[in-house]
């Protein structure tokens, strides 16, 4: 698991990624301004999981060729990975999924009120030509 905060030019924003076999799980978090370490640290301890839970879809992880690295190469590319601070393409893939999903969902949602906004509107029109009908 892997928490990287960055600022994207409005926000700050965290993105959590998780690793499971081969997907990947991305979870984007607002934090607004600069978040101090115990607003992280909060984050963390608090809604951090419930977060990486509620995400849907993950994205496949492509099988690499395992090989022993030397120690200092893996030095090296940690620092590069700490002075850089981006999350990853597949996170981003692993987010882009999980936003569609949302926009599915949310397509369907407000599609089953207009039908039931509409209905009740036809139901009210069809009492109200009855009353007419009915002299009153």
């Amino acid at each position: 698991m892997k928490l990287t905060v960055f600022y994207d030019g409005q926000f700050w924003v965290g993105v959590v990624e998780q690793k499971e076999n081969e997907t990947l799980k991305a979870v984007r978090y607002v934090f607004g301004s600069e978040p101090k370490s115990e607003e992280v640290l909060a984050f963390v301890n608090g809604p951090m999981l419930a977060l990486l839970n509620q995400c849907h879809t993950a994205a496949v992880i492509p099988a690499q060729l395992q090989r022993r690295k030397n120690p200092k190469r893996i030095q090296r590319e940690a620092a590069k990975e700490i002075k850089e601070r981006s999350f990853s393409t597949y996170a981003q893939t692993a987010l882009k999924l999980e936003l569609e999903h949302r926009k599915k969902e949310r397509k369907v949602l407000r599609k089953e009120q207009r039908q039931a906004l509409m209905e009740r509107k036809r139901e009210l029109k069809r009492l109200k030509a009855k009353a007419k009908h009915r002299g009153k």
